[in-house]
């Protein structure tokens, strides 16, 4: 048994003495400081902490990770290329607008008793710092998180709330194509009508539409949908009224939803769920999207895995060699992290990986 005391850490607190784990959402409305672990497919892990206390991150020290050459996808190369022109097909159809369509990548851990998923968050915060990276530790429910996500899934204070959807990725601002900022327009549509379920009449607004952000290796197009939840709503409503969040399913979502299991090898897991924290005494939370998160499988076929999902948005416009690029420059600088091979003095990692052409 994995037997490292359970632990929480997000915006700079570290929550410390397991008080309550629940997957009833309902639970975020009661009392206490929760951290949440939600799955895509619908899990939902409630974690409540009884001593919560500022405390900065370690400093980057003991993480033995997986080789490079060790990274196996869930779809290669040639089977992601034919899911994008599948979607296209869909597309043309009229069942989609747009569908994300993602993949699993897993390798063996060489060190399973000592890998320690704080240990790796510390080298994420030195490598690629995240607006909502956060850590979940809690080996005897099955769930070991690290996120350096930069994606804000749901933000609550009292009533208000916000969502800051990513769509549209480049290594500069100069590669976002004008379908980039069609995606972007699309989920933010989608995303006002999720919140939309859930506020009060006439609430919803977008203070911010396709705003270039620059992140470590990259830039994204973020866009930000606020509203006020509605008078006896809470976040079982709001998670039921939002959930999966819409940048990461597609538009229509029901319909994206199908095209996604159809093509995709296997569950998302934790990766592109909402992973963060509630603190019910205060009214308040910070929830985000799943991306550029790892994750132990204590229980995977083999023995003990990392585990990291990569993805991109299909549109019609999109280009399937260009969209499998996508999927790498979103993960060549995390994989090098975990693998130990980032080099901090290159501003931009190779996109060049290993799993290329390797299935598992």
């Amino acid at each position: 048994m994995h037997d490292l005391p359970p632990m929480a850490r997000f915006g700079g607190l570290l929550a410390t003495d397991l008080r309550d784990v629940t997957s009833d959402p309902e639970a975020l409305d009661s009392r206490g400081w929760w951290a949440v672990v939600a799955g895509f497919e619908g899990s939902v892990r409630c974690a409540r902490f009884g001593d919560v206390r500022p405390a900065p991150l370690p400093a980057p020290g003991r993480w033995r990770g997986p080789a490079p050459e060790a990274w196996t996808s869930s779809l290669d190369r040639d089977a992601y290329t034919a899911g994008v022109r599948r979607i296209r097909e869909h597309i043309a159809a009229g069942e989609v607008y747009q569908a994300n369509l993602c993949r699993v990548l897993s390798a063996p851990l060489p060190d399973p008793d000592g890998a320690d998923v704080d240990a790796l968050a510390a080298h994420l915060a030195a490598g690629n710092p995240a607006p909502y990276a956060g850590t979940v530790r809690l080996p005897a429910h099955g769930t070991e998180v690290v996120t350096a996500s930069p994606e804000l899934y749901l933000r609550r204070t009292g009533r208000v709330l916000e969502s800051g959807p990513i769509k549209g990725t480049g290594r500069t601002a100069a590669d976002l194509l004008d379908k980039d900022h069609a995606e972007n327009v699309m989920i933010v549509d989608l995303v006002r009508n999720d919140l939309g379920r859930v506020c009060a009449t006439g609430s919803v607004t977008v203070p911010a539409l396709c705003a270039v952000e620059q992140h470590p290796g990259l830039v994204h197009l973020v866009s930000t949908v606020r509203g006020e939840l509605a008078a006896g709503a809470g976040w079982t409503d709001l998670l039921a009224a939002t959930f999966p969040p819409g940048s990461v399913t597609g538009a229509p979502k029901a319909s994206a939803l199908e095209i996604i299991e159809r093509l995709e090898q296997g569950p998302r897991g934790p990766y592109c769920g909402g992973i963060g924290w509630v603190d019910a005494d205060r009214g308040t939370g910070e929830l985000a999207v799943g991306i550029r998160t790892f994750w132990i499988d204590r229980a995977a076929p083999g023995g003990p895995a990392l585990r990291f999902g990569t993805g991109a948005g299909i549109t019609w416009g999109s280009d399937p060699e260009g969209e499998w690029a996508e999927t790498e420059l979103k993960a060549a600088r995390l994989l090098a992290i975990a693998s130990g091979t980032h080099d901090p003095s290159t501003h931009t990692p190779s996109t060049h990986s290993p799993t290329a052409g390797r299935q598992r």
